[in-house]
């Protein structure tokens, strides 16, 4: 393969993903501009404003593809792993986990903790 095939090659791709950009930031910005300024009364994005939109955007929701598996699969291959390491404890090993998991999380997800429950539970008695 000779450098002006390659150089040709490399030229179409790097056309195609600033048609793909551009694409997506005047899809992006026609949504905004019709929606926003009407629901929110925010106000009306230009081409480059909408740009930076996108890009905090991917930033804050994950990045640009760390390459690898997606999001679904990574969570996927967490869950697999987590089975794995639930397997390997014995049933009194499994149980303390799952108590220390919910007096960790369950103030955090709006649920009182079990210790808490039972304690009110008993108090209404």
């Amino acid at each position: 393969m000779n450098r002006s095939f390659w150089l040709a090659k490399a030229a179409k791709f790097v056309f195609f993903a600033a048609l793909f950009v551009t694409v997506a930031v005047f899809a992006t910005m026609s949504l905004w501009n019709w929606l926003m300024p009407m629901i929110f009364h925010l106000p009306i994005l230009n081409f480059w404003q909408t740009l930076g939109l996108v890009v905090l955007s991917r930033i804050l929701t994950g990045g640009f593809g760390r390459g690898g598996q997606g999001g679904w699969a990574r969570g996927r291959a967490w869950k697999r792993q987590m089975t794995q390491r639930m397997e390997a404890f014995s049933p009194a090993e499994r149980e303390k986990f799952r108590q220390q998991m919910r007096s960790r999380c369950a103030g955090s997800w709006g649920r009182p903790a079990a210790t808490e429950a039972t304690a009110t539970a008993e108090s209404a008695v």
